[in-house]
């Protein structure tokens, strides 16, 4: 069990963490406050700051893109992109080569 003594110095030690903690928060949004103001005078913004600017605007959708393979008999088409279709899988499995269904 601790002192009477070691007790009275925790206590005052988590009175001035307290105090400690509650001036940085002042402080910080003094600070803050300043930095606003001098923004505002001098009329900065967050990228001529060198921060996060603004989000750039979406880009478009590319769209569709042109079939590089398609199956000759049922006339299907494949991109290229993804996944290998199922018939071009078969045609693959079957001894057939990729080159075999370029457009």
């Amino acid at each position: 069990m601790a002192s009477r003594e070691v007790q009275e110095l925790l206590q005052r030690k988590e009175a001035l963490d307290r105090e400690i903690e509650l001036a940085m928060k002042r402080e910080r949004a003094d600070a803050i406050a300043k930095v606003r103001a001098l923004m505002s005078e001098y009329g900065l913004t967050l990228a001529d700051l060198g921060g996060k600017a603004a989000p750039a605007p979406a880009r478009a959708a590319a769209g569709k893109v042109p079939p590089k393979y398609r199956n000759t008999k049922t006339g299907e088409t494949w991109s290229g992109r993804g996944l290998q279709p199922n018939w071009l899988k078969a045609a693959l499995a079957g001894g057939a080569r990729l080159d075999d269904f370029k457009l």
